[in-house]
């Protein structure tokens, strides 16, 4: 298959806009809602959006791999993986809190390539090919210059396990609260990252994500500048157990404040 990654990021953003119209179409409408575990849970809108996605996808390019979210994973030993989470913010989607959004990113053996996140409430559309920047509606997205912890607004979630598990985020939470400026909990990884790539946020930290929630966020984030690693300072994987990714100005005081609780 010949890789030509402005048809791919095409398919890509199509895709993200069509999931998005149905996202916005059913916001104030009755929604089925399961329970994955006890605070995990999906919607019909999830599954609706992921039909969408899926099918464009396959229909448009047949011998790729997806993994996705909602849909147990099928390898083919493709060279290239679709990375998809069709309703990133389920929990805030349930619950009518305006913040949400649709995540897609490709790898191409094992790197990821290309990503795009979409807001359907704001009709913000992030984007970026490897190598080529990243943007946010054609516009040019660049991480900000903060270069104190006490001057930066950071990011974060917590696990769906925060009241069963120790390793929840809740003592490193206390620490860096103390130190920054402000931290926000949004409730979409892939939209926090992107408030990253624009300067919005100086720095997101999580753990326990899964490679829909982060893959084309960190692109888009790496993209405009930022630098993303884990926890202890190695190199990023969408596939990782733990994430940090900054403007790199605050990189480090934010990495050694997350180290101090391990």
């Amino acid at each position: 298959m010949e890789y030509n990654s402005i048809d791919f990021l095409t398919t890509a953003i199509a895709a993200a806009r069509k999931a998005g119209r149905i996202q916005i179409d059913r916001f104030h409408r009755p929604k089925e809602v399961f329970y994955k575990g006890a605070i995990d849970l999906v919607t019909d809108v999830d599954k609706e959006s992921e039909d969408v996605i899926l099918s464009l996808l396959k229909e448009t390019y047949p011998d790729t791999d997806i993994l996705s979210e909602e849909t147990p994973f099928k390898s083919s030993d493709s060279p290239l993986l679709w990375i998809v989470d069709p309703l990133d913010g389920t929990t805030n989607y349930a619950h009518g809190y305006p913040c949400f959004s649709v995540s897609i990113a490709l790898q191409k053996e094992g790197l990821t390539h290309l990503g795009v996140v979409y807001n359907p409430v704001t009709d913000e559309c992030y984007t970026a090919i490897r190598g080529e920047g990243a943007y946010k509606n054609n516009l040019p997205l660049k991480v900000s210059r903060t270069e104190k912890i006490e001057q930066a607004l950071l990011c974060t979630g917590f696990p769906y396990d925060v009241g069963t598990s120790q390793r929840n985020n809740l003592r490193e939470f206390t620490t860096i609260i103390q130190h920054a400026q402000g931290v926000r909990r949004d409730g979409s990884a892939a939209l926090d990252l992107c408030r990253v790539a624009e300067g919005a946020f100086d720095g997101f930290w999580e753990l326990k994500l899964k490679p829909w929630d982060v893959a084309a966020g960190v692109l888009i984030a790496t993209e405009a500048g930022g630098i993303a690693t884990t926890f202890d300072g190695g190199p990023f994987d969408p596939f990782a157990d733990t994430i940090l990714c900054t403007n790199g100005l605050i990189h480090n005081a934010l990495k050694t404040l997350l180290n101090e609780q391990t």
